[in-house]
């Protein structure tokens, strides 16, 4: 395989930019630049030389030879100072020599390759870069510690054992078989079954972890949404004006809310429209808040709208500054009720993220889906008797594949490509 090298801090200027060098030939690349490599693992400062013998910068260099790296390989760590043009003529040189600048995911490619991580872990370290959220933290570092894997790999374990049982009888058929293994293969699919179905029943919580939690804001025109939109955002997101109707499109803001992603939506007011655009802003208005996870009506006590409360829905009155009564309400103006607003979203979100199972990506969904079907087939002709346990086995085969390709280990190399096209150049 090549060696390769990218940047693996950020673009631009910073007090550190740490440039990877990794594959057979790293060390060598390294040397390029710096005569000598640390002898251990302990970092050493190192002038960095360019090829026409100047120094080009003063780095902390640290060597990981391989297999005990990231990517399994030897790999050249350069933490150098984070100037725009140290890094560039860095770059620069080690293009000269030996090794190839790295493609998006490369060296993390490298590392599912060379078995030290699975799919699964690939895609939680993904979802780990673009957390935003203390939640979505959570949930990436369990992807990557590889619980998934681990699971997946107790699954394959019994499933094995039960395709053993099945395939001894039929390798026996015309003997007799003194031990009915039936009730021990279906023990083993039941145990199974149970187990992926508990988790692909916590997808949906875990998938809105990942990509966030939907609120629409939905009132009357003139009840203050995009007032209260602003100041949950604390900016101006949205145009707030005295005129009724002035939200004609949602209005979207990606915010942390007690460590939840959420999506707040601004709507259209609710009434009939006084022209086509308004009238077309309004029914989109109306989907999309039937369809959001949570709503927050501003209205007036006993006031009606075309969309119906859910439960854990928030009913609120607008205006709370403005009031006599003493009914609830709340106040985007001067902050009044906003705290209150904001421990009942966090706390309603928080419960349905309590149902969150170690399956965040529809593929692990999908392919989790059809082994439980599998599964259940299986264990159909388990039940119909000997004479039909091929038929069982080449199922429990097909489940056994299934959840082997969320892990990577077979039928994946056409979304390799994909998977690591998001991931950026030092990773």
């Amino acid at each position: 395989m090549d060696t390769i090298f990218a940047l693996a801090t950020a673009q631009g200027r910073a007090g550190v930019a740490v440039i990877r060098i990794s594959g057979p030939r790293a060390f060598d690349a390294a040397k390029t630049l710096c005569s000598t490599l640390p002898t251990g693992r302990a970092p050493e400062l190192r002038a960095l030389v360019g090829v026409d013998g100047e120094v080009l910068d003063r780095a902390l260099v640290l060597k990981f030879p391989g297999p005990g790296s990231f990517t399994g390989e030897d790999t050249v760590e350069l933490h150098l100072h984070g100037s725009i043009a140290v890094v560039a003529i860095v770059l620069r040189t080690l293009g000269l020599g030996i090794a190839r600048l790295a493609e998006p995911g490369e060296f993390t490619r490298r590392a599912l390759e060379n078995n030290k991580m699975d799919l699964a872990q690939v895609e939680g370290l993904a979802d780990l870069i673009e957390a935003e959220t203390e939640a979505q933290r959570v949930q990436a570092m369990r992807g990557m510690s590889g619980d998934l894997g681990h699971r997946i790999e107790e699954w394959r374990s019994k499933l094995i054992r039960a395709a053993a049982l099945v395939e001894a009888t039929i390798d026996f058929a015309d003997e007799d078989v003194p031990v009915d293994v039936s009730p021990e293969v279906i023990g083993l699919l039941h145990a199974v079954r149970d187990d992926i179905a508990q988790q692909l029943n916590g997808f949906s919580a875990a998938e809105r972890i990942r990509t966030g939690f939907e609120v629409a804001i939905v009132g009357p025109p003139n009840a203050g949404k995009s007032t209260l939109l602003n100041a949950l955002a604390r900016r101006d997101a949205a145009i707030t004006s005295q005129r009724a109707g002035t939200t004609r499109d949602i209005i979207e803001v990606r915010m942390d809310m007690r460590g939840i992603p959420v999506t707040l939506l601004d709507t259209a007011g609710l009434r009939d429209g006084e022209d086509e655009v308004e009238a077309l802003g309004i029914e989109k208005a109306i989907a999309r808040a039937e369809h959001a996870d949570l709503r927050i009506f501003l209205k007036e006590p006993g006031e009606t709208l075309r969309i119906d409360v859910q439960s854990g829905d928030l009913v609120l009155a607008p205006k709370a500054d403005q009031r006599t009564d003493e009914v609830p309400a709340i106040s985007g103006v001067t902050g009044q009720g906003m705290t209150e607003l904001i421990d009942h979203v966090a706390g309603e979100l928080s419960k349905r993220t309590m149902g969150a199972g170690l399956v965040t990506h529809e593929r692990h969904s999908i392919a989790m889906q059809q082994s439980l079907n599998n599964l259940q087939i299986a264990q159909e002709w388990v039940g119909a008797g000997p004479d039909h346990y091929d038929i069982a086995a080449e199922e429990i085969r097909f489940a056994i594949r299934a959840l082997e390709a969320v892990v990577g280990r077979v039928d994946v190399e056409n979304l390799l490509d994909e998977i690591f096209a998001s991931f950026c150049l030092g990773k």
